[in-house]
């Protein structure tokens, strides 16, 4: 027989009552307290705080330590990516330079070439290099006092009305002529141990030195200053070795008013190859367009061509130079250029010169003019 409970609505309270000991057990502290106890307890929050008393840290601590923890290994993380963006960047930097030259050992790569001819001007290998801003020889160096012409021009013209003589000049088929050149070096290494950035210029004067009817003039002087960027390269072909490639900005002017004004700027590609006594120079090039009412010379591709290949053979102080350049184009646009140049020992400082030129545009203001020239005379240096 089942007796009722007098009070059932403190039942609930009793059982709650009944079992807060137990909780209790869980939640105080141990007199006790080893890892095996806290192990046993049941609740994760009493077996965590359970932890904490028994190794002295307190949830402030804790906190703090997870978060410098937390932050230590964040600044690993970035260390780790800030490595791995730094080893990028040089491994980008390798590859362009890579670009120019083939797989070989860096120090064997270096030095390829290094007292070639091309490396004689252009300081390509890595022990041949002489630091920035050294005056250094670009391209011949000469004083021809005979200089003489089959035609002379002098009635200039151009496809721009503006720059066509209509009065003849009065000339001498005799002239005298000379030109400077120099380089220097302004950066180098741009790409790894690769890329060198010069600066160039060049300046040739023809001069009627013996025309003292017209008060013995400078007819015409062409400035021609340039901007390269040379890579070294370490390519075989056909017996040549592939030396260098280089971009450049050239102008090109005589710095004369209207009629008698010339200019064009070129974008060049500059591919330099040489073998023993040898060296072979290509330049196609691009004229960078102007305003047809602006263009002193709208046709001078046509004349001066777009592109040239000098081919240099140097023995013993003697040195033979050959250029050749044409329009690359048929028919009535089809013409060019060959000039011959000689050098030949006098003393230790000083070369004979002689140089032969047929076709057109010798000078700016004979772009499309065709003649033979022929001088005789010293030079100071000559392509090597």
């Amino acid at each position: 027989m089942t007796l009722p409970m007098p009070f059932p609505r403190l039942a609930p309270l009793a059982l709650a009552l009944a079992s807060a000991p137990l909780a209790a057990q869980e939640f105080a502290p141990s007199a006790d307290t080893s890892p095996a106890a806290c192990a046993a307890i049941t609740t994760d929050a009493a077996r965590l705080a359970c932890y904490d008393r028994l190794f002295g840290r307190t949830p402030e601590a804790t906190a703090a330590a997870d978060a410098a923890a937390e932050a230590a290994a964040q600044a690993r993380r970035d260390e780790r990516e800030s490595a791995r963006l730094s080893q990028g960047e040089e491994k980008l930097r390798e590859r362009v330079s890579d670009l120019f030259r083939p797989a070989a050992p860096d120090s064997a790569l270096a030095n390829a070439g290094r007292g070639s001819l091309l490396d004689s001007r252009w300081e390509l290998a890595e022990d041949s290099k002489l630091g920035p801003f050294q005056l250094r020889a670009y391209k011949p160096v000469y004083l021809l006092p005979a200089f003489w012409t089959s035609d002379r021009n002098a009635m200039p013209h151009s496809p721009n009305p503006a720059n066509t003589v209509t009065t003849p000049q009065v000339l001498d088929s005799a002239e005298l002529k000379f030109q400077i050149s120099f380089k220097t070096k302004i950066a180098e290494n741009l790409f790894g141990d690769n890329g060198d950035i010069w600066a160039g210029y060049t300046q040739s004067s023809r001069w009627q030195a013996y025309n003292s009817e017209d008060s013995r003039p400078f007819r015409e002087t062409n400035y021609e200053p340039e901007v390269m960027m040379v890579f070294r390269n370490g390519y075989s072909i056909a017996g040549w070795r592939g030396r260098m490639t280089g971009i450049s900005l050239n102008h090109q002017s005589n710095g004369r008013a209207d009629p008698l004004s010339r200019s064009w700027n070129r974008v060049m590609l500059n591919i330099g190859l040489d073998r023993e006594n040898w060296a072979l120079v290509l330049r196609p090039w691009y004229r960078i367009p102007e305003t047809r009412s602006d263009d002193n010379n709208p046709d001078i591709e046509d004349y001066m061509g777009r592109g040239d290949a000098t081919l240099t053979w140097n023995r013993n102080g003697h040195e033979v130079s050959l250029m050749a350049r044409h329009s690359l184009r048929t028919g009535s646009r089809s013409h060019g250029a060959l000039q011959l140049d000689y050098g030949f020992p006098i003393s230790n400082l000083l070369r004979g010169h002689v140089q032969v030129f047929d076709g057109y545009g010798e000078s700016l203001i004979d772009y499309n003019h065709k003649a033979t020239y022929v001088g005789v005379g010293v030079s100071l240096l000559e392509w090597f």
